[in-house]
């Protein structure tokens, strides 16, 4: 349940409006994905049974699910003007050995992986700049024109030096 974040928001209860127009299932997705009505931006979060949590989850299914979601995106219509950005709310309990920089209270943390895959992704390429979650927000306000929905993002570092938007898909 606690992976499950919509959950403690009360407009998103269950049997609520809003709950069934925001937050879909994976079969919904991928009926949208074959469709081509796909909005501009969704966000999959694997259920519990996906999640590769440690400790109560099998690592490999985990990773399978996500190269099949993978796979299912770069065979669609969409691919061409698609970004799977792929990353994690927590280091899964693995050591790291390089220890966070000074931030505030918020952060920052310990390093997560975050893979970008795109036809407009860098290739050949590891980016070292320093990002966070909130840099996914960064890219998609950017991406749209939009305003930052706090000073987080907006001081977050902008995920655009990963792609080159010059190269064919």
């Amino acid at each position: 349940f606690h992976h499950q974040p919509f959950n403690y928001f009360a407009p998103y209860a269950e049997g609520t409006a809003a709950r069934a127009e925001h937050l879909k299932d994976i079969e919904e997705f991928l009926a949208a994905l074959r469709t081509g009505n796909l909005p501009a931006v969704a966000f999959v979060k694997p259920i519990g049974a996906y999640n590769e949590h440690m400790g109560y989850t099998d690592l490999l299914r985990g990773q399978q699910y996500v190269a099949d979601l993978v796979k299912a995106v770069q065979g669609s219509t969409a691919w061409k003007d698609s970004v799977v950005i792929i990353t994690y709310d927590e280091a899964g309990g693995r050591w790291d050995h390089v220890p966070p920089p000074r931030g505030d209270r918020w952060g920052p943390g310990v390093r997560v992986p975050a893979i970008i895959i795109s036809p407009y992704a860098k290739r050949r390429f590891v980016d070292n700049t320093t990002y966070e979650t909130t840099s996914i927000l960064k890219f998609i306000e950017t991406r749209w024109d939009l305003a930052p929905l706090g000073s987080r993002d907006a001081a977050a570092n902008n995920l655009l030096n990963a792609f080159d938007f010059s190269q064919t898909p």
